[in-house]
Formats: C-alpha cells, sequence, structure tokens
C-alpha cells in the first residue's frame, strides 16, 4: 500500500501535514492547549520509532488517530477534567469579590484558531470544526469519560463511521453506538449551560458592528456604553482566579473597583476558540507603553455579548498567540 511504504525521508513532512488536526483532537480531549501540544509531539515521537512496524493495513491518518487517542487516554487517567469557573462555583455578588486563584491544571485553556482548524473549503465542515472548540462545548466534552469523549469526538465532530471507531478502539460497533447515545445524553443535559450561539464566518455586518462598538467602549473605559452591549445575565470570568460574576452591574462595577487598572487598554484581535477575541494590553506606568493583560474570549448571541472571559496568564497564553508582551505607545498610535 503507498501509505505504508513512504521513505524515512519524506515521512516528517507527511507527518507534519496531520499536526493541525491532531491538536484540534487532542485539545478537545484534553481541554488544554499545552497538553493537547505534548500529546501530538508524543504522537509524532512514537510515529516514527514504530513506522517499520506500520504496514499500511489502514490509513496514515487513522494511525495516527490511534496513536494520539492512546497517549489522551494515558494523560486522562489520572482523572484530571478542565472547568470554567461556572463549573466550579456559583456566581460570586460584587460585593464578596475576591481574587482566589486555582492551579493551572483546573481550567480549561484559549487555544489559536490556526493551532487546532484545518483550512477547509467545506462551509458546513468549517462550522462544525468551529463549534466543536467553543469554550461551553468544550467544558461539556470535559464532563464525559475519556472513552465516550473520544468516541463523540470521532463519530461527531470528525465525521468517522462506527466501524472505523470501534476499529481504532478495539471494540465492537455495538459498543461505540451505546457510548455516543450516553454521550449525547449527557451533552444535552449541559447544552443550557452557557452555551455559545452560532457566530458566523466570516462574521456578518452586526457581528462586525458589535465588536467594534464593544472594542470603542472598552478603549475608551465607557461603563454605560459597555452595559448596553452586554446581556442582561452575561458572565465575566477570570482564570486562574475562581470568581466569575454575572450580569451587567456586577461586571462593569467591578471593572470599574478592583479591575480598574484595564482603564486606558488597548485590544488587539484574536480568532480563538472559533470565536471573537482580543488581546489586551493595559497601561504600564513604570515604563510607558503597554504591558499584556489577558486574553479575552467573547460569547455572542443575538446582538448582545454573552460571556466575556479574560485568561489572565499572559507569559503564557501570549506567546501561544505569537504576541509580544509589551506594546508601546508608539506603534499604537501609529496603528
Amino acid at each position: 500500500m503507498g501509505e505504508g511504504t513512504a521513505t524515512v525521508e519524506d515521512l516528517d513532512v507527511r507527518l507534519e501535514k496531520h499536526r493541525v488536526e491532531l491538536t484540534g483532537y487532542c485539545y478537545r480531549m484534553l481541554g488544554s492547549s499545552f497538553e493537547a501540544e505534548d500529546a501530538v509531539q508524543d504522537t509524532m515521537v512514537r510515529a516514527w520509532r514504530s513506522y517499520e512496524k506500520f504496514e499500511g493495513r489502514s490509513s496514515l491518518r487513522s494511525w495516527l488517530y490511534r496513536i494520539a487517542t492512546n497517549v489522551c487516554l494515558d494523560m486522562l487517567n489520572a482523572g484530571n477534567k478542565r472547568a470554567r469557573p461556572m463549573d466550579l462555583t456559583e456566581a460570586t455578588p460584587l460585593e464578596r469579590a475576591a481574587l482566589s486563584p486555582r492551579p493551572d491544571h483546573t481550567w480549561l485553556e484559549p487555544m489559536p484558531d490556526a493551532r487546532v482548524l484545518p483550512t477547509t473549503g467545506d462551509p458546513a465542515e468549517a462550522a462544525v470544526a468551529k463549534e466543536s472548540v467553543r469554550l461551553a462545548f468544550m467544558a461539556a466534552l470535559q464532563q464525559l469519560p475519556p472513552k465516550q469523549r473520544a468516541v463523540l469526538i470521532l463519530r461527531e465532530v470528525l465525521a468517522w463511521k462506527a466501524s472505523e471507531v470501534a476499529e481504532l478502539l478495539d471494540t465492537s460497533v455495538a459498543s461505540v453506538n451505546s457510548a455516543l447515545q450516553r454521550a449525547r445524553a449527557t451533552l444535552s443535559e449541559k447544552s443550557g449551560e452557557g452555551s455559545d450561539a452560532a457566530v458566523s464566518d466570516p462574521l456578518d455586518e452586526e457581528q462586525k458592528k458589535l465588536l467594534e462598538r464593544y472594542v470603542a467602549a472598552f478603549e475608551g473605559y465607557d461603563m454605560a456604553a459597555l452595559t448596553t452591549l452586554l446581556h442582561e445575565d452575561a458572565v465575566m470570568t477570570m482564570p486562574p482566579f475562581d470568581l466569575w460574576l454575572r450580569g451587567t452591574s456586577d461586571i462593569t462595577g467591578f471593572m470599574t473597583t478592583l479591575g480598574a487598572a484595564c482603564a486606558g487598554s488597548r485590544l488587539v484581535p484574536v480568532a480563538v476558540n472559533g470565536l471573537p477575541g482580543f488581546a489586551q494590553y493595559k497601561p504600564d506606568p513604570e515604563k510607558g507603553g503597554f504591558t499584556a493583560w489577558a486574553v479575552q474570549v467573547l460569547e455572542t448571541s443575538a446582538g448582545r455579548i454573552t460571556g466575556f472571559h479574560c485568561f489572565l496568564d499572559t507569559r503564557r497564553w501570549f506567546p501561544l498567540f505569537g504576541l509580544p508582551l509589551e506594546l508601546d505607545r508608539e506603534a499604537d498610535e501609529v496603528e
């Protein structure tokens, strides 16, 4: 078979062609940007080492998915599942707001679209891929046992046949269908809990205007303008802190008290988790210019912002997005 007889010289190139889709798969499985990239690297190394034993009985792609699935299942044996703040605690009223961090491994992590969404000419396929990395869907996936998670991603997101999934997992078609049924039931229970609304791709005019108004309101730190853009039940999260807020008054109240240092920030657009997002740089009073502060991910519905998620560990996130940790004022003014 052609797949099984590639020379070692071109193997690296052939493996690399699958990196983005494998990273997307491992990210959905693990909920962590960095663990996903580690899992894919481990998959590539294992593929290199055992390539001589690969006899071409399946495609190179399905063989890589089998290796990646085993790597992810091994990593998930520790029982760790990633979450959003609202998956762990109740909303905190502003008057009781306290910034209590939890360890990195607690949180569902953001991911640049370019690292997990392969280029495709099929709009329907692209839409499914984007939907399947949105924060709410990712959080729901984390509620599934690891093997159910793998079955649901392979069947529903990647459109594998039940027989192909059964072969990959060394199980029966009946077992795959049963696992998929249970996974769907769990996801339908979770579907009302902060699910993302559809975001058109490319953004339609209404969504573009909403984002333009958001940038103007945030950079101007205009709370009255921001209030008109937020849904009345909008939520704000700030991992690694477990605090989360619900409602316009608590969100804007936080921003003008504990978050007041963000006034005068600059926002740079980023494509993150299939959703609109921004890299936020806040003013640096000591050095001048601006310093990296958060990757913001926005959820929208019916012309309003329903979710406002700020990932604050900038020394991890900004390099992942290929962004500098500082922005000088001159460059900002030229832009």
